[in-house]
């Protein structure tokens, strides 16, 4: 959940929620690279990033486009954007530029050949206007590609309760905040809504069964941490009840008892190309 430009976007601009999003980057941009690369993101495109954050995918998309090809991340929260830019110094990267602002209103110099982004259109208050105006910035035959998440998925099996009930709190206050926890398979209604052509779609998820896999694990509970604050204010969970300080380890040990696999979310990807 990555764009802090929408009023929405329930888990704030800390540099610890950037620093989460850095670990998030590591577990979903191999899905996210697959989504790209299905949809024609390839060497010496010009790339427009939408709801850059601290600058994960566009750093992908810098890989794939290579020396030749151009990304512009756009972001509305200047800390994100400074964040952004250092990770790019550090990493020399030279085809890679952050603009404030936001994508949907912004007007550039020339059309892009391909506008991306993850995590962004669930914050939105408006998806389909704000896809439909990124859009506009992309020229005749080129891709728009999004990936969204989908938290319908989520649970265990065999029942692991700690584990559900985390993904219970975060998909209530994720909705109650505004965003759309079902985003992912909301994309397809979303792209023809824009009047875009029907997309092409792919569904990934991530499993984990014992403490092997306790970083993804503690993926979620940081989400959790996240919005423990947003949660006690909407009256969804208490930190006494959370406890989270024994949360990660409550759901490993309830996990390995019970031999149980831990369903994450649904990762969405849609694509299409303009029509010209």
């Amino acid at each position: 959940m990555t764009d802090p430009q929408a009023p929405s976007y329930v888990l704030g601009h800390t540099q610890r929620e950037l620093r989460r999003l850095e670990d998030q980057a590591r577990l979903i941009d191999p899905i996210t690279r697959r989504f790209f690369q299905e949809a024609g993101i390839a060497p010496g495109m010009r790339v427009l990033d939408v709801g850059s954050g601290a600058g994960d995918v566009a750093f992908l998309e810098a890989e794939l486009v290579g020396g030749a090809g151009e990304v512009v991340g756009v972001d509305r929260v200047p800390v994100a954007l400074a964040t952004a830019r250092a990770r790019a110094a550090a990493r020399s990267l030279r085809n890679v530029a952050f603009q404030e602002g936001d994508p949907a209103a912004m007007k550039f110099d020339r059309p892009f050949d391909a506008a991306a982004g993850r995590y962004i259109l669930m914050f939105q208050p408006d998806p389909v206007a704000m896809l439909r105006r990124v859009a506009a910035h992309v020229r005749p035959g080129g891709v728009i590609v999004f990936h969204e998440p989908d938290w319908d998925s989520v649970g265990s099996d065999p029942p692991a309760p700690t584990w559900d009930r985390c993904c219970g709190w975060i998909r209530e206050t994720v909705r109650r905040s505004g965003a759309s926890d079902r985003m992912g398979v909301r994309l397809y209604s979303t792209f023809l809504e824009a009047g875009l052509p029907a997309p092409s779609m792919r569904c990934e998820t991530t499993l984990c069964g014992s403490s092997d896999d306790a970083y993804r694990i503690d993926l979620i509970m940081d989400i959790v941490e996240t919005i423990l604050p947003e949660m006690e204010r909407l009256g969804i969970a208490t930190a006494a009840e959370v406890d989270f300080p024994t949360l990660s380890r409550r759901v490993r040990d309830e996990a390995m008892r019970r031999s149980s696999v831990l369903i994450g979310r649904m990762e969405v990807g849609a694509w299409t190309r303009i029509g010209g």
